[in-house]
């Protein structure tokens, strides 16, 4: 009796656990998940490595690189005849200096951009999903040989295509910038051109999402097959780091709490929500060993950006001439993906990309009182600078926790919670009359 007792009273305590988590989805968000096709991602990819090689120094207009990117264009420019409007798409040219490493003299190259324009004339935020559309073999400075580049990068530069496929009938408050980098192999040259330009002409960047090598799902070495998971990666400390900046991150013990790590959050959080059988993996790095990506060009120009990536790599179709060795087929082909796996990362994508343009921006000014000893915390904030905000999330977790724990709504622009800020980080974030939530921002100490 004892025993069924003790185990009827588990069942009651994990079922009151259960009933206190809910899960609300915007169904516009939802639908725009469902409509992300596997078969439109693999259709893309065959399309991309049916070009000989995408290296960014070929110049063959009917095999190469060139021909690739008026695929890209073409596609961009086909889903812009039902956006209204609001949708325009280019190649945009530029050269990349000489560096005497991978670049022996001055080149030409171009990134390939489709721009949805934001339908809120005040509303200056643009949001970023990007990835990088060259290809290599074994030999980085080989233009001509074959590199087929199914997944490093024609996987990210597929959900890119897809997500503009499907976002372009609708519309944002917020612009959002669909981009095919060119010269990543090469050294982030696309990337760095755009992040330049964005700095020099001061744009509003609201968050950049990456997506490099995200659509194969099982492993070299260890033979790890697993679709359920995907990572994320984040810079602790920020490339851009001011000494105001490092003294303030010091003094609130912030080291797990840049910008970029928000936005790793959330996608976890919003991707979860909107994508069944699905973990999105926080990696405290800004990348993997001895490996980089566009996100990078970003981050040292001071703006929030994080890298998407497949959760387990296969070396054998990355950076490897196609062949068979001693039995193993070498070579980045698409007979190594996993299209359904590629669908869910990219159904990640669409649903933080799409919370991020409808919501409104973050709250300013948001900071908590330092003024005296307390076994309690209050937060004051100013209202977004664009958007309406029906009410605020003051979100909270120990100082042990990867995740935000508990959301806190309130209408007012304060709030005192029982519970001490010596304990807990805090952030706050805006919730839109749709219920879109903005990106948390951490509080700066305050004693007045």
């Amino acid at each position: 009796m004892n025993k069924f007792l003790l185990t009827l009273g588990l069942i009651l305590i994990y079922g009151s656990s259960i009933s206190q988590i809910a899960i609300n989805r915007d169904p516009e968000i939802a639908k725009m998940v469902s409509e992300i096709s596997s078969d439109s991602l693999e259709n893309y990819i065959h399309k991309l490595v049916s070009f000989t090689t995408r290296h960014t120094l070929n110049t063959n207009n009917s095999t190469g690189m060139p021909a690739a990117q008026e695929y890209v264009l073409s596609k961009f420019n086909s889903f812009a005849e039902k956006s209204g409007g609001r949708m325009t798409a280019e190649i945009e040219k530029f050269v990349i200096p000489s560096d005497g490493r991978r670049i022996t003299e001055d080149s030409p190259a171009a990134n390939v951009i489709a721009t949805l324009k934001g339908t809120d004339p005040n509303d200056k935020r643009i949001f970023i999903i990007s990835a990088h559309m060259d290809s290599r073999n074994k030999d980085v400075m080989d233009a001509e040989g074959i590199a087929p580049g199914a997944n490093d990068d024609g996987s990210g530069t597929a959900a890119v295509i897809e997500l503009a496929r499907v976002m372009a009938s609708r519309s944002f408050p917020a612009t959002i910038l669909f981009v095919a980098f060119t010269g990543e192999e090469e050294g982030l040259k696309g990337a760095t051109y755009l992040a330049d330009k964005a700095k020099e002409e001061d744009w509003e960047i609201g968050a950049v999402l990456n997506n490099d090598i995200v659509g194969n799902s099982s492993s070299s070495g260890t033979l790890i097959k697993d679709n359920l998971k995907m990572r994320i990666f984040s810079e602790t400390i920020p490339a851009n780091e001011t000494e105001e900046m490092e003294r303030i991150r010091k003094y609130t013990g912030a080291e797990n709490d840049s910008k970029s790590r928000q936005l790793a959050r959330y996608v976890k959080e919003i991707g979860e929500r909107y994508v069944d059988q699905f973990e999105v993996k926080l990696i405290y790095r800004a990348d993997r060993f001895l490996r980089g990506g566009d996100q990078t060009a970003f981050a040292r120009n001071g703006f929030t950006a994080v890298r998407m990536s497949e959760m387990n790599e296969n070396f054998y179709h990355q950076h490897e001439n196609v062949r068979v060795e001693d039995g193993i087929q070498y070579g980045d082909l698409p007979e190594f993906m996993d299209f359904e796996y590629l669908r869910k990362v990219a159904a990640v994508n669409i649903s933080s990309l799409a919370t991020l343009a409808q919501a409104p921006s973050q709250p300013e000014e948001v900071q908590i009182s330092v003024r005296g000893l307390s076994n309690s915390s209050t937060l004051l904030w100013k209202e977004p600078a664009t958007g309406k905000a029906k009410g605020y999330y003051v979100l909270m977790r120990e100082t042990s926790s990867p995740m935000w724990e508990k959301k806190f709504f309130t209408t007012d622009m304060t709030l005192t919670l029982p519970y001490s800020k010596d304990n807990y980080f805090f952030a706050v974030q805006a919730v839109g009359e749709n219920g879109a939530e903005s990106l948390p921002v951490f509080p700066t100490p305050s004693n007045r």
